[in-house]
């Protein structure tokens, strides 16, 4: 498979899970009522087109050693939780503990598939 099919399938998996997640702990876990589902929508898409570009793209020019993978996760989970507190207007920790529990899950996921 292309590496970039791998990609366009890997976003839309991405977007499959993350965007879910961002809604299920905004309104159901944190009970939060201020955003809309479309506006959620909007900003979990934004989030993951910022970042998996760079992760696939981008990062792997500038960084080429084994722990490539655990850096740009790092780095995609911290911005996506900046991105959230920004866009959302939610305090910095529960940003973090959204975008760590998506970005977790759909890695996972992305490893389960794409891997094995």
């Amino acid at each position: 498979m292309l590496f970039e099919t791998r990609f366009v399938l890997s976003f839309v998996l991405t977007l499959i899970i993350e965007i879910p997640i961002l809604f299920v702990f905004y309104k159901t876990i944190f009970k939060l009522k201020k955003q809309s589902f479309l506006n959620l929508f909007g900003i979990g898409f934004l989030a993951s087109a910022l970042t998996l570009p760079y992760l696939w793209f981008v990062l792997p020019l500038y960084i080429n050693t084994i722990y490539y993978i655990y850096l740009g996760e790092l780095l995609v989970f911290l911005i996506e939780a900046l991105i959230y507190y920004w866009l959302i207007d939610i305090k910095l920790s529960k940003a973090l503990i959204i975008s760590f529990v998506a970005n977790l899950i759909s890695f996972g996921i992305g490893v389960l598939i794409f891997i094995y």
